[in-house]
């Protein structure tokens, strides 16, 4: 039953880390490869130039924001650095948040930005062990795995420090 349970666990941590990793890098691909960075900027910046905001910000927050999409998202859909990631994903968000509540105080959140808070908040709320199907549980356990076959190959030498050697 135990097993099971954990099963789920990973499914469940694997839908929403795939599926958040799959908006931010699809979005990110299409505003670095079609939109283009500047056009991302001109579009969805350069209408706040009318805030105190300085055209500058706006230009770097608007050619910066497709990459770090691009590059936080997947690096949450492959699981590789996944807290990194989701700390990328996550500003992205207060940027936006920001931005659309600087032009309409009422904005709907709901449609947009909550729904992948959620999974964002979700995905750094739940322990890092139930990940099991991401680089970064491949990475761990073989960085343990390779320890503990240190530690063997150490003992069998007879170089294991342990209380027989005293």
């Amino acid at each position: 039953m135990n097993q099971a349970n954990d099963v789920r666990r990973a499914l469940a941590v694997l839908f929403a880390r795939v599926v958040l990793g799959l908006i931010f890098f699809q979005a990110g691909v299409w505003k670095v490869f079609v939109l283009t960075p500047a056009g991302h900027a001109r579009r969805w910046f350069l209408p706040f130039s009318d805030t105190f905001l300085p055209v500058w910000s706006l230009w770097a927050m608007g050619v910066t924001i497709p990459f770090v999409e691009l590059a936080g998202g997947f690096l949450v859909l492959v699981g590789l650095w996944t807290t990194t990631g989701l700390a990328m994903l996550g500003a992205v968000l207060c940027v936006v948040t920001f931005g659309h509540l600087l032009h309409e105080p009422l904005y709907a959140l709901h449609e947009h930005v909550i729904p992948r808070l959620a999974l964002t908040v979700l995905l750094l709320a739940l322990p890092r062990h139930w990940d099991r199907w991401s680089l970064d549980a491949w990475r761990t356990g073989a960085r343990r795995a390779a320890g503990a076959q240190a530690r063997i190959a150490v003992e069998a030498q007879g170089g294991g420090g342990g209380p027989e050697r005293r």
